[in-house]
């Protein structure tokens, strides 16, 4: 799709500006509204990504703000991933496609503050990587369990040398669900990444051997994803993370 012209509409047939699509504004928190202003008009299709946006003098004079203003509403767009702002001579304001990454993980940071805790976590995760299980097996690239398996011997030879961190049993649970190749699965695993690593974390205090034994298992999953064999995978998984669970429930017993 071509992108939308910068300026002023010239009347040519078929063109149009996107410095036509906006209203003046005037509220106590201007930027707030053209904020919500810009982000409807990305929803409704209006605005797509690669379009670009009139410069700041325009947004001006068509919202009725100040400058001021009008940046703080781009800032906020380009936090929420909606607008990237580039510098040079080319530059400007374009319309952008968050990644989900970035979504999940501006999801995670409020995940962070409710209140759960790390067996909640835990449970949570059993329905859903024990769910999306199957399609990893069926839909994992070559590629993909190339990837797992750099992963997994990352983290055997931290294990040898003492360096093993819960964080690198936290990225290798994304990686797996990225297998699927769902961009909604993806972004959900990404908004759990932050409490699945508090999870693990606590864990960890609770049994100090979780994770050679995790790692360990890391390898086995590996193993009956690259073997198309859904059954054993749902074993292994089953057992890692049912162990995470029960250490967690029960802090006290043995390892």
């Amino acid at each position: 799709m071509a992108n939308a012209s910068v300026g002023p509409s010239d009347g040519t047939p078929g063109k149009r500006s996107t410095a036509d699509l906006f209203r003046p504004v005037s509220v106590d928190r201007i930027s707030e509204v053209i904020v919500e202003q810009m982000r409807l008009l990305i929803r409704e299709g209006k605005l797509v990504p690669g379009d670009r946006l009139p410069s700041e003098r325009s947004l001006c004079e068509r919202f009725g703000v100040s400058r001021v203003t009008v940046r703080e509403a781009l800032r906020v767009l380009e936090a929420s991933g909606l607008v990237e702002i580039r510098v040079g001579a080319r530059g400007g304001a374009f319309v952008t496609r968050p990644s989900s990454e970035r979504v999940g993980k501006g999801l995670a940071e409020l995940l962070t503050l409710a209140p759960m805790t790390a067996l909640d976590v835990t449970e949570a995760r059993m329905v859903v990587e024990l769910g999306i299980l199957p399609l990893v097996v069926e839909r994992a690239t070559e590629e993909d369990i190339a990837e797992l398996r750099v992963l997994v011997d990352q983290g055997l030879s931290a294990l040898e040398n003492g360096s093993y961190t819960m964080a690198m049993s936290a990225a290798f649970h994304v990686r797996v669900a990225s297998s699927v190749h769902n961009p909604a699965i993806e972004m959900l695993v990404h908004t759990f990444h932050g409490p699945l690593l508090m999870s693990l974390q606590q864990a960890q205090v609770a049994a100090p051997l979780m994770g050679l034994r995790g790692a360990h298992e890391h390898f086995e999953l590996v193993e009956a994803i690259e073997q198309r064999d859904v059954e054993r995978a749902r074993n292994v998984m089953t057992r890692h993370l049912q162990r995470t669970a029960d250490r967690l429930a029960n802090p006290d017993g043995e390892e």
